[in-house]
């Protein structure tokens, strides 16, 4: 089922994704007036190039990032022990790693620089490392090939002991990190700081429930920008990256509560309240 689930969210995407719908719209549009259809090229093709200007322009993808990315904060204050920090894999290129046989990192590298911080913070903590390829036609069949020895050694080579880390590299998407590392959990009942972006946290910590794993979130790799810096740049590449990952983000959520991935639609922090009984304040699980 697993698998099933795997290849279907792949060729789904493959149709949802919105630099391929604008794509499939443009070339819909051209081929209605070479067919001399010019009504029905004119219907698709003004829509479609009016949404590519605007998001040329301006950040409109900002909207559907934002809430994403406000929904878990960094903890006020880190705890005084944890059991484990948890990162979950995204952060590398494993493409252009083994196409040069070198140690790449992607968009997603600041985990690793958040790892870092807090294995030193707290230098007796296991770090925990999840992820595989989440391609389907980049299924490494060697081990050494794979996305979990590229961030040992990415992890090793920053400096972090290797008898530290735990390493799980057959996981190809975010249900799989925590089914397949709860089994390799030190403490099963533990507390754990969980590293990953922003826009994926919510989705993160929702699967991290639902498998009763208690985490912290430690968000990183930000893409949206807030106001003042919200601006009119002319820049359709990094416009349409934080769109693609906003709206897979957003169907991810659906389909992972529609599955029963998650127990909640759009996870958010838990509550406390204070000793001294003022208003309860949120929690970083």
């Amino acid at each position: 089922m697993d698998d099933l689930f795997f290849i279907a969210s792949k060729l789904a995407w493959g149709l949802l994704s919105p630099g391929n719908l604008l794509i499939l719209l443009f070339t819909a549009g051209t081929l209605a007036v070479i067919a001399n259809k010019t009504t029905l090229g004119k219907w698709i093709l003004v829509p479609s190039i009016s949404i590519a200007l605007m998001l040329t322009a301006y950040p409109i993808s900002d909207a559907l990032m934002i809430p994403l990315e406000k929904r878990f904060a960094k903890p006020s204050a880190l705890p005084e022990q944890i059991d484990g920090i948890i990162l979950l894999g995204g952060g590398e290129d494993l493409k252009r790693s083994l196409s040069w046989q070198t140690q790449e990192l992607g968009y997603g590298g600041d985990r690793y620089i958040a790892t870092l911080k807090l294995a030193r913070h707290y230098p007796q903590a296991p770090v925990i490392f999840s992820g595989g390829s989440g391609l389907m036609q980049l299924q490494p069949e060697k081990p050494q090939n794979s996305e979990g020895t590229l961030s040992g050694k990415l992890l090793t080579d920053m400096g972090i002991a290797k008898k530290r880390l735990i390493i799980e590299s057959e996981s190809r998407n975010t249900y799989e990190n925590f089914k397949k590392i709860k089994p390799l959990l030190p403490k099963k009942d533990g507390q754990y700081l969980l590293v990953t972006s922003a826009y994926h946290m919510p989705r993160s910590v929702g699967i991290a429930r639902k498998r009763g794993i208690s985490v912290i979130p430690y968000p990183v790799d930000y893409y949206s920008n807030r106001s003042p810096y919200r601006q009119w740049d002319f820049d359709f590449y990094d416009h349409l990256r934080v769109l693609e990952a906003a709206w897979k983000e957003w169907i991810g959520l659906s389909v992972y509560y529609a599955n029963g991935k998650t127990s909640q639609w759009f996870p958010a922090p838990l509550m406390r309240r204070k000793h001294n009984g003022e208003t309860p304040e949120p929690t970083g699980n």
